[in-house]
């Protein structure tokens, strides 16, 4: 008998890939008790807000390809005013849960050099915007 999970996994390397990536680990975020609720009762379009994420790392993972969609939103702005919007009460133990889930997804479905690059951006980037939405709360 052969198990699903013995199946070999592959990197990271279209834009389909970083869809799967961001839609898998979005149904588990929406899931979650404690992050769930920052991203349900905010977002109306998940379709959109997947697409854009999806740009978001595709754009992250990417940059030196040339890409027909490149990410230009503003993700500190848009964490800022979600921790205001939550009366400040984003914490270290958000963006480790949310790091973590990510890990998850990733080590579920992908493993190879842009797999292990999302978990490094990832990384940096929860660490950013931690820094940085506790440093706009004393402007």
């Amino acid at each position: 008998m052969i198990s699903l999970y013995a199946m070999d996994k592959v990197d990271i390397n279209t834009r389909a890939d970083v869809f799967l990536l961001v839609s898998s680990f979005y149904k588990k975020v929406r899931k979650d008790m404690v992050l769930g609720p920052f991203f349900n009762d905010v977002i109306k379009d998940w379709d959109a807000h997947l697409e854009r994420l999806t740009t978001f790392w595709e754009t992250s993972l990417f940059m030196a390809r040339k890409l027909e969609h490149k990410y230009q939103g503003d993700p500190l702005e848009a964490h800022i005013k979600a921790d205001k919007e939550n009366n400040n009460i984003i914490t270290e133990l958000h963006f480790g849960l949310w790091l973590n889930l990510w890990f998850e997804t990733i080590d579920e479905l992908f493993e190879g050099e842009y797999a292990d690059i999302a978990k490094r951006r990832a990384r940096k980037m929860g660490t950013f915007l931690y820094l940085k939405i506790f440093k706009a709360r004393i402007l």
